[in-house]
């Protein structure tokens, strides 16, 4: 009787254990290689040349919660509509979950490919030329690879005891693009390198100066260490060669400066922000510009207090969000467009042929949150304004909010309701495919994603 006893104990024992190990939080990590074959295209032009360091699509997935969550970030200058649900759909059935517990993100590096499945079966269809662009095949290798390192990484999760969260000011990277005139319309735009010196020497503006870090522990090992800062990417461009670019370079520095993690870096809502006071173009600036930013990763880093996580800890939430159709967006007129003018700029009419027509078949977009602690990551589609991100942080200042955007790109530029008026390219018909009402959209969205209430 005795050693029956003793036997089912140890049964029991041996249950707990294993429902104790499936509850345990997890993390596995990804990296591919996202660099487009040379001939082929990118945003602007073809590649003519591969440098030393490719573009990479990496990320995590975080095991524990209700369901896996997935966060991607790739080095491409934007991913939209069904090529957004292609790579969301691929990463959710590696990591057997489901396409709204998944996040990718672009950081829009310009000398960098862009994935528009939506727009590329439009050029089929109308059989015009000029957009090799829109070709995915090197789109859905990338997306295969991701999905087949998820699949791999699985088996080889680690356990995550605790995790950190920190921010730290950057320093001479950022600047506020629109210049307003006294009038309070736009009187200039500065652009990621700005050669005016009197345009360089306008006030540096708004901008959300701080850079957000969020990391997973082993114990005293770090396993994966997500960023997130509003900037324009771009240092220089138009060369033909594929280019992490400064954001880029500075991942690469934390990584080699902090080795036994994945270093997986997010553009905040830098749509209306460049580097444009401290940039001319010239080339070393790309390097000055990453050192900086490095920089204020490490300090966040450093800055940050570990924390034990638990399964009970980890939160994801989703709001699918319909974003109102710029008034200036019509589908015919688009057609005759795109059949009659030679392909130019990146939001081109194709671009956004494919927004009308995904808008129109009824298609939201999720607005997401994942929740770590104290700490609350907001995912966000389009070129977002940064002050989004600053009235996400002004919702919840008990908390820890950062912001991913350049979610699915479809929307192009996303402004403030005051910006449309404003002028400038921003908000312009070439750049911005929705109306000024999308504001309140994505104000509520972040509002019921960290339980924030309506400032009256």
């Amino acid at each position: 009787m005795k050693s029956i006893f003793v036997r089912i104990v140890a049964v029991i024992a041996l249950f707990q254990l294993s429902a104790s190990a499936q509850t345990a939080v997890q993390l596995a990590t990804f990296d591919v290689d996202a660099t487009p074959p040379l001939g082929s295209g990118m945003a602007y032009d073809v590649v003519k040349r591969v440098d030393e360091l490719t573009l990479r699509c990496r990320g995590i997935v975080l095991l524990g919660g209700d369901k896996p969550i997935v966060l991607c970030a790739v080095d491409w200058i934007g991913i939209a509509n069904e090529g957004h649900d292609a790579f969301r759909s691929a990463l959710a059935e590696a990591a057997g979950t489901t396409p709204d517990h998944v996040a990718v993100h672009a950081l829009h590096q310009h000398d960098a490919p862009g994935c528009d499945f939506t727009a590329e079966k439009i050029i089929q269809e109308l059989n015009v030329q000029g957009y090799s662009r829109f070709d995915g095949k090197h789109h859905r290798e990338v997306i295969q690879k991701a999905a087949d390192a998820v699949r791999s990484a699985l088996g080889q999760a680690r356990p995550v005891t605790h995790y950190s969260c920190g921010e730290a000011a950057v320093r001479e990277v950022a600047s506020q693009r629109r210049i307003k005139g006294l009038d309070g319309r736009i009187r200039a735009t500065r652009t990621s390198s700005t050669k005016d010196p009197a345009i360089r020497a306008e006030p540096e503006g708004l901008i959300d100066p701080m850079i957000s870090v969020l990391s997973f522990w082993n114990n005293d090992v770090p396993l994966a260490v997500l960023s997130a800062y509003a900037c324009h990417p771009q240092s220089y461009y138009r060369t033909g060669i594929p280019s992490p670019d400064f954001p880029g370079i500075a991942r690469f520095i934390r990584g080699q400066d902090v080795n036994s993690a994945l270093h997986v870096h997010f553009n905040g809502a830098g749509g209306n922000v460049t580097a444009g006071k401290y940039n001319d173009g010239t080339r070393s600036n790309r390097m000055l510009l990453a050192t900086r930013l490095s920089e204020g990763m490490r300090e966040a880093y450093e800055k940050s207090e570990k924390r034990p996580l638990t399964p009970q800890e980890i939160g994801w939430n989703s709001v699918p969000v319909r974003l109102p159709l710029s008034p200036h967006l019509n589908e015919a007129e688009l057609v005759t467009k795109l059949k009659e003018t030679p392909a130019k700029g990146y939001i081109s009419f194709a671009d956004q042929l494919a927004w009308v027509r995904r808008n129109q078949s009824g298609r939201s977009l999720d607005v997401t949150c994942l929740r770590i602690g104290s700490a609350r990551m907001l995912h966000l589609p389009g070129e977002l304004f940064v002050e989004y991100q600053l009235a996400a942080k002004a919702m919840r200042p008990d908390l820890h909010v950062f912001m991913a955007a350049y979610g699915d790109y479809g929307p192009g530029y996303i402004g403030t309701a005051a910006a449309y008026p404003e002028g400038g390219y921003e908000t312009g018909v070439t750049s911005s495919n929705v109306s000024p009402d999308s504001e309140e959209v994505l104000l509520a969205a972040m509002r019921q994603l960290l339980e924030a209430p309506k400032v009256k």
